[in-house]
């Protein structure tokens, strides 16, 4: 299999490129400065890439885009981070629309659904009216031209990438190992995450399927914060702490935390429909890899 990566370099971008290596596929990274091998040059600004490279092979994945959450959505930030997806979407979407016979992933979030408490949300859900569903409904638009042309298009809404290293895991991992870390704000918002490895496995095992339109990647067990952050100082040997001002949140984490305290209760549908199996289906699963990865662990047999 040949694939075309945009934004190749980001957490989930260089695992899977690893993952695609490793089994011996074809990576094509999309890069934006002098092309080496393996690579392609393109502009999404000027609207220039290589559209035959593209359209050659069996699967697009865009995960290009100004990050949301290592800086403040000022007005002026918030237009960067629109500018990006609209330039790197669109420009792959009317490329793809030119004939490709692949299957074109397009990176979305949950940050779709904004703030909705114990709703229960489905990919039929309708978009949330938050800034940050706002940038995320208007990033999906942008792949259109994908979808008229009858492109096999998935638009994958990701939930919290738990990882050993990046991400936001990574920067509570220090506090977990110190039993620092408590409840995230008030306690109570549902958190819709995704191990590292399921996102890559799922992202792959899309590349397979012919399926159309919007995925929940996420494991079909959301958890409630305190759940997420219990298991999270378990897997590392600590009972959870103190509950952390969301003050102190914004200090450790970034502007990436209104995102992080917002509650979205979202199942997989579309996953589980077309049988995809999670190695980490349950967040006691994925906090003991994330911590055996990031060697937090505490030991197998442990001291009285």
């Amino acid at each position: 299999m040949r694939v075309a990566i945009a934004g190749s370099s980001g957490l989930i971008g260089t695992a899977l490129r690893a993952s695609l290596a490793r089994d011996g596929h074809e990576v094509l990274r999309l890069v934006r400065h002098d092309a080496g091998p393996g690579e392609s040059q393109w502009d999404p600004v000027r609207g220039t890439i290589d559209r035959d490279a593209v359209l050659a092979c069996d699967a697009v994945v865009n995960l290009a885009g100004a990050s949301i959450g290592d800086r403040r959505l000022t007005a002026k930030y918030e237009r960067v981070v629109r500018d990006s997806r609209r330039h790197t979407t669109a420009l792959i979407a009317d490329t793809v629309a030119q004939g490709f016979e692949g299957v074109y992933i397009q990176a979305a979030a949950m940050g779709y659904y904004g703030d909705r408490g114990d709703e229960v949300l489905t990919e039929r859900s309708r978009p949330g009216g938050t800034m940050l569903a706002s940038i995320a409904s208007d990033w999906e638009g942008y792949a259109d031209a994908a979808f008229e042309a009858g492109v096999s298009t998935v638009l994958a809404r990701s939930g919290l990438v738990l990882a050993p290293s990046g991400g936001f895991a990574a920067r509570l991992l220090p506090l977990a190992k110190r039993g620092l870390l408590g409840r995230l704000g008030p306690g109570r918002a549902f958190h819709s995450w995704i191990s590292l490895e399921d996102e890559i496995r799922a992202l792959r095992f899309l590349m397979e399927t012919k399926y159309s339109g919007p995925v929940n990647v996420v494991s079909p067990h959301p958890a409630r914060d305190v759940e997420l952050i219990g298991a999270m100082c378990r897997a590392a040997g600590r009972t959870p702490g103190f509950a952390v001002p969301a003050w102190v949140l914004e200090v450790v984490i970034g502007p990436a935390i209104d995102d992080l305290l917002a509650s979205q209760n979202a199942r997989p549908g579309v996953l589980t429909r077309l049988g995809f199996e999670w190695h980490h289906p349950r967040i006691a699963d994925a906090a003991a890899w994330v911590m055996s990865q990031a060697g937090l662990a505490p030991p197998s047999n442990p001291q009285p």
